[in-house]
């Protein structure tokens, strides 16, 4: 590939980060460019974990520099996306192409369809009953998805934790950040076992993710709710564009 497609990633990556930590779907953006760059989707879908990993990271780390952490809680709704991560990344390797093409034009169909539907996560923190048994079940199936495609996963995570935890959108996001970087590592060894990661790529694109998270998760903290929902919008905005000309 042309040594430019490297610092394009990186100016995308800014971006996706961004997107990804303060709502969702940032990998909507990032595997279809992948994809248009001559990645097959496999490769593309394990390359892009490598930028996932350090966005979540970054994002973590950051949260905990401001005071924002609950390591027992983040572990545990981890511990159980893992096995269905693990499940949904083996999947992903050996998934006929087309086949994935067409699931992930389908995802995003439906994110915006979902999205649009319900806007933004409604302020319900603390105005109703805790499930967290029904939360960490619901995250077993959320890590099939994760390890299968990533692309939007977030969009499953932010309610659940919002609605059965009853969660602020701020500690929604420090969580969120948390399990989708400790499902990735699994995910990850799957494909670079099979071969499906551009590592070269993986790594710039990286960097702009890494950026991204670091300016995502500090509006997060300083803006709060009223931010969150505002990109969570225009993520909407600009996935309904991208449909509407593709």
């Amino acid at each position: 590939m042309d040594w430019w497609f490297l610092p394009l990633l990186t100016v995308v990556g800014v971006a996706v980060g961004f997107i990804n930590v303060m709502a969702a779907g940032g990998s909507l953006i990032s595997m279809p460019v992948l994809i248009l760059l001559g990645l097959e989707p496999a490769t593309a879908n394990g390359t892009n974990r490598v930028a996932i990993l350090v966005q979540n990271i970054t994002a973590v780390s950051r949260f905990k520099a401001k005071g924002y952490s609950d390591t027992r809680l983040s572990l545990t709704l981890t511990l159980c996306t893992i096995p269905g991560a693990v499940a949904g990344a083996a999947a992903a390797v050996v998934i006929d192409p087309v086949l994935f093409k067409r699931i992930l034009g389908a995802v995003l169909v439906a994110a915006v369809i979902l999205i649009l539907r319900r806007s933004a996560p409604a302020s319900t923190a603390g105005k109703g009953p805790s499930r967290p048994v029904l939360a960490h079940l619901a995250m077993v199936g959320t890590g099939f998805y994760g390890g299968f495609l990533q692309g939007g996963v977030g969009f499953l995570v932010m309610p659940i934790l919002h609605t059965l935890l009853r969660l602020d959108l701020v500690r929604v996001n420090m969580h969120k950040v948390f399990i989708i970087g400790g499902y990735t590592i699994p995910a990850l060894m799957v494909f670079a076992f099979q071969g499906k990661v551009w590592w070269i790529g993986g790594l710039a694109l990286a960097v702009g993710n890494a950026a991204g998270a670091w300016i995502g998760t500090h509006v997060t903290i300083t803006r709060g709710e009223r931010a969150i929902r505002a990109v969570f919008t225009i993520a909407v905005i600009a996935m309904g564009i991208k449909l509407l000309f593709a």
